[in-house]
């Protein structure tokens, strides 16, 4: 007897008449009983369908799917023993073997009474019933061939160590991703992950313990990277990682994630092991746009991760380990400096030239380096623009600085301006203007005591746009200056629209004001311009007693620079604020 999988019809036989249970016999006794007795004892799964009905089954196939002969004969049919997106298949099976037409083997997933699913393969024939259309067949349970088969690829396909995909399996996966990427025009990035100084760990503990160190680093790998990612091992401590659709500054947070994740010990065998990763990227295209270029570049890129005093990854292509490289770790680092409240702010003085009175400070903001120390904001605050940061530390800024300056107030210090600049990013940002609301709100700070500086290039950009925003600010109470005035290019008819207050020469005019008379020209040009439009002007970056004295001959109402003093923390600006060092005799 053949046993297999075909056609829709559950059956194989020799074709003629067969009993069914119950039937009445049409061939002699002693033939029917011997025929009886074989099919009882058969080890596969035997059948006679008709009507799309069971009306024979051997002991074997009740057993096989768990009914008993009452429930099943005459009861149910094959669409009772599978899910229902196999029922188109098998009616066209029936069907087929009904009008005579013979079976060829073929596969389901068949369900026992008790829900569970397995395999089987099906072969059926045409035959009659009852002198009616019917099929015999055979049904197989073909389980212990699926697990050998899903074993033999698992050898094929994956690591027997540690059950991630194999160079092999890697390799299909690449080419796959690759021709993604080359139709969709995307990126690919690999990525070569190479333990440092694992053979320590074989020589002093043993290979037992080594493998299961590997096994736990593998674990913890696989869950820092995504689904849709592939971590494979080549073999040894090596591992790699394929990443569709990740570019460069994607891949330096990837790679900067699985270094913080090797940097927890590992619990093995009694031991708590610390093992670093050295790590080499490849891009798609640029690096190569083929397995092998990217993985030898990706090698290559590794062992310079090496060379740099391992625990760190680098990529291919040199020019990105430099510029782009820095640039991709600021901004790393900038998000962990955020979430770990590493900025601070110091504040400058805004002196009256009249008077010599401090009226009010300017809010700077620093970065508190745990282990650069601090570092000024010209070398982070455009990586943050770039990136979108600038608004989170924005708005930090703004909360800190409204706290800080009513925090002085409820000390006994007198009212004063609390300056802040405003990124043009901060400032396009939608509910800036609730933003600045909120810090006024949470501080208590008395709106008329805020002053935002906005460049000259942020107001005029957009023009129109950036007037309705500053009239809400306007209307709120809150003071509005120009920052870095004479750079730009300011229409004369909109500043007269913009509701400013304040205009701030830029220290590029300041700083040569004793010896350009260009300069002391521009700058006397604001000074005049400011006062017949009924504006404060500040002067930025007053260094000597000379610059000093001209802008007070020109009639500058306002100054801040190191002549005074330089950006200091909170408590050393109360100090000053205190003693007033810099009034005017009388």
């Amino acid at each position: 007897m053949t046993v297999g999988v075909g056609g829709g019809c559950w059956a194989q036989a020799d074709s003629g008449e067969v009993a069914g249970a119950g039937g009445r016999a049409d061939v002699a006794g002693e033939r029917e009983a011997q025929f009886l007795s074989t099919m009882e004892a058969a080890q596969v799964g035997i059948f006679v369908l008709q009507d799309h009905l069971f009306r024979y089954a051997n002991p074997f196939l009740l057993d096989l799917f768990g009914y008993a002969k009452e429930d099943f004969i005459d009861k149910l049919g094959p669409l009772d023993l599978v899910s229902s997106e196999q029922h188109a298949l098998l009616v066209k099976r029936m069907n087929e073997r009904c009008a005579g037409e013979p079976g060829m083997r073929y596969e389901l997933a068949a369900i026992r009474k008790n829900g569970s699913t397995f395999p089987i393969t099906i072969l059926g024939s045409p035959s009659t019933f009852n002198g009616k259309p019917a099929s015999v067949g055979t049904v197989v349970d073909i389980s212990a061939q699926k697990m050998a088969e899903m074993k033999i690829r698992e050898l094929a396909d994956f690591d027997a160590l540690t059950g991630l995909p194999n160079r092999r399996l890697l390799r299909d996966r690449v080419m796959q991703l690759l021709a993604t990427a080359e139709r969709e025009e995307s990126a690919v990035t690999l990525m070569f992950l190479d333990l440092d100084h694992f053979k320590r760990v074989n020589d002093s503990l043993g290979h037992s313990v080594g493998d299961e160190l590997l096994c736990a680093v593998s674990e913890r790998l696989a869950n820092t990277v995504r689904r849709i990612d592939t971590l494979a091992r080549l073999g040894g401590d090596e591992f790699i990682f394929a990443l569709p659709g990740i570019q460069a500054a994607a891949a330096a947070e990837v790679a900067r994630r699985l270094l913080v994740a090797c940097s927890v010990p590992f619990s093995v065998a009694g031991h708590e092991l610390t093992v670093t990763p050295s790590i080499g990227i490849s891009i798609h295209p640029q690096d190569g746009k083929d397995i092998e270029t990217l993985l030898k570049n990706a090698d290559v890129a590794m062992y310079k991760a090496k060379e740099q005093g391992r625990n760190t990854f680098q990529f291919y292509a040199s020019e990105m380990n430099k510029a782009t490289l820095d640039r991709l770790m600021m901004e790393s680092n900038l998000r962990r400096a955020l979430k770990q409240q590493e900025f601070v702010l110091h504040y400058q003085p805004l002196v009256s030239l009249r008077s010599g009175l401090i009226i009010g400070v300017e809010a700077l903001i620093r970065w508190q380096h745990s282990d650069l120390g601090l570092i000024m904001p010209d070398q982070f605050i455009q990586v943050a623009e770039d990136t979108g940061l600038i608004n989170p530390i924005g708005d930090w800024v703004l909360n800190e600085a409204c706290r800080q300056a009513q925090s002085w107030i409820d000390s006994g210090l007198p009212p004063m301006v609390m300056a802040v600049n405003v990124s043009p990013v901060q400032f396009r940002q939608l509910g800036f203007v609730d933003a600045v609301a909120g810090a006024l709100a949470a501080s208590g700070l008395e709106a008329g005591l805020l002053e935002l500086e906005v460049t000259e290039g942020t107001v005029m950009h957009d023009a129109d746009i950036n007037l309705g925003t500053l009239s809400a600010l306007h209307r709120m109470g809150v003071e509005l200056s120009v920052d870095d005035f004479g750079t730009g290019y300011s229409s004369l008819s909109y500043l007269k629209r913009f509701p400013v207050s304040k205009l701030k020469i830029d220290r590029s005019f300041v700083r040569d004001l004793e010896v350009d008379s260009d300069d002391r020209a521009i700058a006397s040009t604001i000074v005049s311009m400011g006062r017949n439009l009924r504006l404060t002007v500040l002067a930025e970056g007053v260094e000597t007693a000379e610059q000093l004295a001209l802008l007070r001959n020109m009639d500058c109402d306002m100054a801040q620079g190191y002549y005074f003093s330089r950006p200091l923390e909170a408590a050393d600006i109360a100090e000053l604020l205190r003693t007033q060092p810099f009034l005017n005799p009388e």
